[in-house]
């Protein structure tokens, strides 16, 4: 029932590994690729929700016998 804890996690993890990884390579000097990585860090967590609001439509749709 509702949004697994697991996948708050994954997204957590995510984002944090993503911030420490855009302060490295800022300091480093190379700006580019840490808006490279925060980038792809948004869309993975972009298709992370995007695939758990398929299976909420996918739920609503079984609940209220939608074809």
């Amino acid at each position: 029932m509702g949004i697994d804890v697991d996948m708050i996690f994954r997204i957590a993890a995510v984002g944090i590994l993503v911030a420490v990884l855009h302060q490295v390579l800022k300091n480093s000097g190379r700006e580019e690729q840490a808006m490279m990585t925060t980038l792809t860090g948004l869309i993975i967590v972009l298709f992370m929700v995007v695939n758990l609001i398929s299976k909420l439509f996918n739920t609503v749709k079984t609940m209220f016998q939608l074809y």
